[in-house]
């Protein structure tokens, strides 16, 4: 049975975290970087309009993200600003100076030899490193939690990266990642945040914004009333809600962040509301692997934490709706292939549109037919006997 559990906020009563990683301004300086980078296009955003009006909302947007870099995933745009950004520091010079051209030149390569980059990944943000680290002439070592799907690993590996999937849950290969490190003299390029560990985190979150960026150059003077983000460990969404947050400030969209049930440290984290981070543990086996994540990023909570309007913790039934909403589209639609991670803000929307039990839900967050929708699907099939496993049901 799907379950969906939910959490209100009211606006400023967890004051107000400082946005300088996500304004306006370095958005642009991480676009700038980005679109030097081979295969780099805008990725789509697409009107659902029949879909919109099924829903009962005014109009609904979908940014489709398995067109980015040929890597069916969104996560490159932040382990490659990140990776850059080390690397120019490396060479003693600003990022914005060298560009990737300075970066992959033969004299950077031969001042800084060959350098190996490991990380902790479900699979898009791993495989989103090892064409990073191939692009800029060097290696990576990518950790993968048990029950990764063995599509994804490949997909690793075809980047040239050393790729192995480990008997832990997420967060355990993160710490292995972490001490192979230390003990290698590897460089870290993980997505979370910890005490001690703060600066390549917060470049991966300014990759991000990349992709809010571009959403507000193809909206074009429109302004979306809610945007659903979902969590893993909150980097993607917090770089998303902060970008927004800086650059409208309370006029920013109704904010609602979504997570696994199997994996919701975020919502546990605003349910205690103490202050304190909540973890979750054990094998966190929902389908929705990207979000399958037991510890927050410290960074980007801060900005969770102050901007966000709802929590939701819900199970994969809402995913995989979403997964049929995007894929199997009504009314002259657009097709969207969207994967577990990415399709379960459809999901959720829908449920909260059409399920009686969640009306108050609805109501709380002023949902209806004068409201503009933000979507954004993450990832595309990056594990396709699954979807379309999903695909083909009812």
């Amino acid at each position: 049975m799907e379950s969906l559990e939910y959490i209100l906020r009211r606006r400023g009563e967890h004051g107000a975290a400082s946005l300088e990683l996500t304004g306006r301004e370095q958005a642009e300086g991480t676009s700038r970087f980005h679109s030097q980078l081979p295969g780099y296009a805008m990725t789509p955003l697409v009107s659902r309009d029949a879909l919109a009006r099924k829903l009962g909302v005014g109009r609904l947007w979908v940014k489709d993200e398995s067109k980015r870099f040929g890597l069916n995933a969104f996560k490159a745009l932040g382990g490659s600003y990140a990776m850059g950004q080390y690397l120019a520091r490396r060479l003693g010079r600003p990022l914005d100076e060298l560009g990737f051209a300075g970066l992959s030149a033969p004299e950077a390569k031969e001042k800084l030899g060959e350098i190996t980059f490991v990380t902790a990944t479900d699979g898009n943000h791993g495989r989103g490193v090892a064409w990073a680290a191939r692009l800029l002439g060097h290696k990576a070592v990518v950790y993968m939690p048990k029950g990764s799907a063995v599509e994804r690993l490949e997909n690793i590996r075809a980047q040239g990266a050393h790729g192995e999937i480990t008997p832990y849950n997420y967060d355990d290969a993160v710490r292995l990642a972490d001490r192979q490190g230390r003990e290698k003299g590897w460089v870290l390029v993980q997505d979370t945040a910890w005490p001690g560990y703060e600066e390549i985190p917060a470049h991966i979150m300014q990759g991000y914004t990349t992709l809010a960026h571009e959403i507000v150059r193809q909206l074009d003077g429109a302004r979306p009333t809610h945007l659903f983000l979902q969590a893993g460990v909150g980097s993607f969404a917090g770089a998303v809600l902060g970008y927004f947050a800086a650059l409208w400030g309370e006029e920013r969209p109704i904010t609602v962040i979504m997570e696994p049930d199997r994996a919701d440290c975020l919502y546990r984290s605003a349910k205690a509301d103490d202050g304190k981070l909540r973890f979750v543990t054990g094998d966190m086996d929902s389908m929705m692997a990207g979000l399958c994540c037991g510890e927050p990023c410290t960074i980007s909570w801060e900005i969770i934490n102050s901007y966000a309007d709802a929590f939701i913790s819900c199970s994969d039934g809402y995913s995989a709706r979403g997964m049929r909403l995007l894929g199997r589209p009504e009314g002259g639609d657009q097709a969207i292939v969207s994967g577990e991670s990415g399709a379960v803000g459809a999901g959720v929307l829908e449920g909260i549109m059409t399920e009686e039990r969640l009306a108050p839900l609805r109501r709380a967050l002023g949902l209806d037919e004068s409201s503009r929708v933000l979507l954004i699907s993450t990832e595309g099939d990056t594990d396709r006997e699954n979807y379309q496993k999903i695909l083909a049901e009812d």
